[in-house]
């Protein structure tokens, strides 16, 4: 009965305490009855011995009577003292078995502990679960925490060796997915020199697939979670977000990505409300959030990396992409080309009288005549198209998967344009003129810089036949003068 109650009140999720207790308890009882059978025989002696020398009888019975009385006595007294050594010896021994049962998990997880202070933890020991008590569940506790430690060290490891930022997000949506059980959710990455935010995982979305405001795409700064750098959650605040589109079935809980002190990206995870377990989701929302905080100081250098790779890659005035891009990715760029069986324009552009501009006006005005035509030749061409600075005050415009006279066409449009383009100077207005030579890749040849060279014969038979004109390359063109000169030369 006293098992029972025990079990069913004070220890119910503590066995090795309620094992230790009951043989306490036993045993305590063992020795209070042994203690009354004993006391009751002291008695029994004592009113025995004095009833019978009250009686004043001098005989051989009363000296039996006494002795026999003595041997019960110290029968008594051997039974209580073997009790106590049996009693004695039984604890102790439960004590020691106790004590290695604790001792060795113990011991374990102290070492571990100690071995992780000092940063050499071997995550491959864990320690041995050998009962299912209180012992047991510390063990595989302790397990599940260094199994835990284990992966996000791993994860770190893994997105380290990764080159690009989208690897690293699509790493972290399978963590999301595959190990935490986060289904429904979407990464944004913020731009902060632009004040723009685009989803960057999943990768196919439609726009129904994002439950915010278009206007957060285009202005971040309306994104609470990215002005203010904070976790947000519409389980306990309904309408935390003015931008989270009204009247859906789905909460939402937005943590943000803090790269090098600013926000640098956001999650969004959804959450249908008749589904949501509160308990279940802070865990899984737990987890995600040791794995995003893991992934943001890789996430920074990769993004420190990119914007000096870039920095390197563009020219600082006009924001175009220069020569040194052009040589890293031409080889991927004409493989593209080649794969698809396609066309690829080049036009060659230069300012004609350009010098006379610093001359005349200064460097200043130079950059601004510099900066107005790269806009001009953007506005020009298809978003698909690119622009290089390919040096000075020429430009290389690569017109990708084009037809048969189309690159002619754009040309003639970048030559009026400029033309009818007035420029602000501190003095009035001045006007200039560009010439452009064209060639096609691989229609004109089939190595892509040789193209650009005839691209650039086009370019100075246009400036000799008096500048502001297209002219396009045609085989005459290629002399041994102009093979001898590299392209962008005089």
């Amino acid at each position: 009965m006293l098992k029972k109650i025990i079990n069913s009140v004070t220890f119910r999720n503590q066995p090795i305490k309620k094992k230790f207790t009951l043989f306490s308890l036993g045993i305590f009882f063992w020795l209070l009855v042994m203690f009354m059978i004993s006391a009751a025989a002291y008695v029994d002696i004592y009113r025995r011995t004095h009833a019978i020398v009250d009686q004043t009888i001098s005989s051989d019975l009363v000296t039996l009577e006494i002795m026999k009385n003595l041997e019960v006595a110290s029968l008594a007294f051997y039974a209580v003292t073997g009790a106590l050594l049996l009693a004695t010896t039984l604890l102790a021994v439960f004590t020691i078995l106790i004590s290695r049962a604790i001792a060795g998990p113990v011991k374990s997880i102290s070492e571990q502990i100690r071995v992780f202070s000092e940063g050499e933890i071997d995550f491959s020991r864990k320690v041995d679960i050998r009962s299912r008590d209180e012992i047991g569940k510390l063990s595989e506790e302790f397990n599940t925490l260094m199994e835990g430690i284990h992966d996000l060290a791993t994860f770190k490891k893994v997105i380290e060796e990764d080159d690009k930022l989208e690897d690293i997000y699509s790493r972290l949506g399978k963590v999301f997915r595959e190990r935490i059980g986060l289904n429904d959710f979407i990464i944004f990455e913020v731009s902060g020199d632009q004040n723009r935010m685009r989803p960057v995982y999943p990768l196919l979305l439609n726009e129904a697939d994002i439950l915010c405001r278009e206007e957060i795409l285009h202005d971040c700064e309306l994104c609470k979670v990215k002005k203010t750098g904070h976790m947000i959650s519409s389980r306990e605040f309904p309408e935390v977000c003015k931008q989270f589109k009204p009247g859906l079935e789905q909460m939402h809980v937005c943590i943000p990505m803090i790269v090098g002190g600013r926000t640098g990206g956001v999650v969004q995870f959804l959450f249908d409300k008749k589904d949501y377990s509160a308990d279940k989701k802070e865990k899984r929302l737990f987890r995600a959030e040791q794995y995003i905080r893991e992934s943001l100081s890789v996430i920074e250098a990769k993004r420190l990396m990119h914007t000096l790779r870039e920095s390197a890659l563009k020219d600082s005035l006009t924001g175009l992409y220069n020569r040194r891009f052009l040589q890293e990715h031409s080889e991927a760029f004409v493989a593209g080309v080649l794969r698809r069986q396609k066309n690829v324009g080049l036009i060659m552009c230069d300012l004609d009288f350009f010098k006379q501009v610093n001359d005349l006006y200064g460097h200043n005005v130079g950059d601004d005549v510099l900066k107005e035509t790269a806009e001009i030749i953007r506005k020009c061409i298809r978003s698909s198209d690119l622009v290089i600075r390919f040096g000075g005050e020429e430009f290389l415009v690569l017109m990708l998967d084009i037809k048969s006279g189309e690159t002619v066409m754009v040309a003639g449009k970048i030559r009026e344009t400029v033309e009818q383009t007035k420029i602000k100077v501190s003095d009035g207005v001045i006007k200039k003129t560009i010439s452009l030579g064209v060639s096609e890749f691989p229609v004109d040849t089939e190595s892509f810089w040789q193209a650009i060279k005839f691209a650039d014969v086009a370019l100075y038979r246009a400036k000799d036949k008096g500048r502001n004109q297209v002219v396009r390359f045609t085989a005459d063109m290629w002399t041994e003068k102009e093979q001898g000169r590299p392209a962008g030369s005089p």
